[in-house]
């Protein structure tokens, strides 16, 4: 059962294509999913040698991120993202209580 079952898909599918053998349908299962196993191993590698030649952060890598917006914390990023104008960052670790920072987003516009 798929998560999202869209039977009228299903049912157009059906009645506008032919059923095709089972052992062929298996041949492409297989062929696929070799494809499938190339292009992630592939995507894994690229992702490891970008991280290892220091390219993780693409964004900062292609100039898209200042060297500021780079060594900010992400809770600050958010909240300029999304346009709150002041507030209070409080970080923990585990049960204590480790920075509390205040910002204000309203002196940069």
């Amino acid at each position: 059962m798929s998560l999202f079952q869209m039977k009228w898909l299903r049912r157009l599918v059906r009645q506008n294509t032919k059923p095709i053998p089972e052992v062929e349908a298996l041949k492409w299962k297989r062929r696929l999913s070799l494809m499938y196993a190339l292009v992630a191993w592939n995507a894994f590698g690229f992702v490891c040698y970008m991280a290892f030649t220091g390219k993780g952060d693409w964004a900062h890598y292609y100039g898209y991120k200042s060297d500021e917006e780079k060594h900010e914390s992400q809770a600050l990023q958010f909240s300029k993202r999304l346009n709150v104008e002041k507030g209070k960052i409080i970080r923990y670790s585990g049960f204590k209580k480790v920075e509390e920072l205040e910002f204000d987003n309203t002196k940069e516009k």
